[in-house]
C-alpha cells in the first residue's frame, strides 16, 4: 500500500506546474534561513577565507609579481588579475558546503527527507529547495566579496556588474553537481573525495596564472573543469573584454547545473521512493 501511494506521489509530481515546485521547494530555503539565524557565524565565517587570499596578494605576493598579462593581452595588476577568479572559488565554495555536508547529514542521519515526504513535498522539490538555498549562500559570498573588490580600486569595467550572476550561475552549477555526488557517499569519510576534486579545481583552473603556463596536453584538462569556465568569464567581465567565447562559458555551466539538478532529482527519487 505504501508502495502504490509513493508510486501515484512521483506520477503526480510529473504533472503538476512548475509554479508549485517552486513553491514548496521554497519552503526549504525559509527551513535554512531560520537554521541558520542561530549559527550565524558559521555562514558569516565563509565570507572570511578568500578574501584573507586576496589581501594576502595584495599585501605580499602582488608586490613581488607586479603587472600581468590579462584577458585580450591587456596589463593587468597581479591582484586585478586574480581577484575575480577568487570571486569564482568563493562561489563555488559556497554553493557546494550546503548542497553536500547538510545534504548528507539530512539524507543519511536526521532523515529530515523523508519526514517531508509525509508531506506535499517530493524528490524534486528538495533538490529545488536545496539547490537553491546553496546558491543564494553563494551569491552572498560573492556579493561581499565584490564589495571588497570594488573597495580596493579591482573594478576596471562596468560590465563588472555581471560578475554577480555569473557568480551565481557557478553556484548553481556546483551546487547541483555536488548535491548529485553526495547521494553516493555512505559515510562521512568519504568526504575527502569531495576535497580531492575540490583543492585541484581552486588551484588549477587558471586561478593563480594563465592557461598558456600549461602544456598542450595538460591545457585541454583544465579547460575541462568548470571552474575553468567560471574564471575566465569573470577575468573578461572585470575588464570588459567581451568575445563570443563568453556564451561557450554560460553554456557549459548552465549545462552542467541542468545535468546536477536532474542527477540529484533522480538519485534522491530512487533513495527515498524505493
Amino acid at each position: 500500500m505504501v508502495a502504490l501511494d509513493q508510486g501515484r506521489r512521483g506520477l503526480l509530481l510529473r504533472v503538476l506546474p512548475p509554479a508549485l515546485y517552486a513553491g514548496r521547494a521554497s519552503k526549504l530555503v525559509e527551513r535554512s534561513m531560520l537554521a541558520y539565524s542561530r549559527a550565524w557565524f558559521v555562514f558569516v565565517s565563509g565570507v572570511f577565507e578568500p578574501l584573507f587570499y586576496l589581501m594576502a596578494f595584495r599585501i605580499g605576493f602582488g608586490q613581488l609579481v607586479g603587472e600581468v598579462t590579462g584577458p585580450g593581452g591587456r596589463p593587468m595588476s597581479y591582484v586585478a588579475f586574480v581577484a575575480p577568479a577568487l570571486l569564482a572559488s568563493s562561489a563555488m565554495n559556497g554553493g557546494i558546503f550546503d548542497s553536500t555536508f547538510n545534504v548528507f547529514f539530512k539524507l543519511r542521519y536526521a532523515k529530515t527527507y523523508e519526514a517531508m515526504l509525509a508531506t506535499p513535498i517530493g524528490p524534486l522539490d528538495i533538490a529545488i529547495g536545496e539547490i537553491s538555498w546553496s546558491v543564494l549562500r553563494g551569491g552572498i559570498y560573492a556579493v561581499a566579496f565584490f564589495g571588497v573588490m570594488a573597495a580596493m580600486g579591482l573594478v576596471a569595467s562596468p560590465w563588472a556588474v555581471l560578475l554577480i550572476p555569473v557568480a551565481l550561475l557557478v553556484a548553481f552549477a556546483f551546487a547541483a553537481v555536488g548535491m548529485a555526488c553526495v547521494t553516493f557517499l555512505k559515510s562521512p569519510s568519504q568526504f575527502d573525495f569531495i576535497q580531492l576534486a575540490v583543492m585541484p579545481l581552486f588551484l588549477f583552473s587558471t586561478t593563480f596564472y594563465p592557461l598558456s603556463v600549461y602544456p598542450g596536453p595538460i591545457r585541454v584538462i583544465v579547460q575541462c573543469f568548470p571552474l575553468y569556465h567560471g574564471v575566465e568569464l569573470m577575468r573578461d567581465l572585470s575588464v570588459g573584454f567581451l568575445t563570443p567565447g563568453m556564451l561557450g562559458h554560460v553554456a557549459y555551466l548552465a549545462c552542467l547545473a541542468g545535468i546536477g539538478l536532474y542527477g540529484a532529482y533522480h538519485r534522491l527519487s530512487r533513495l527515498l521512493l524505493r
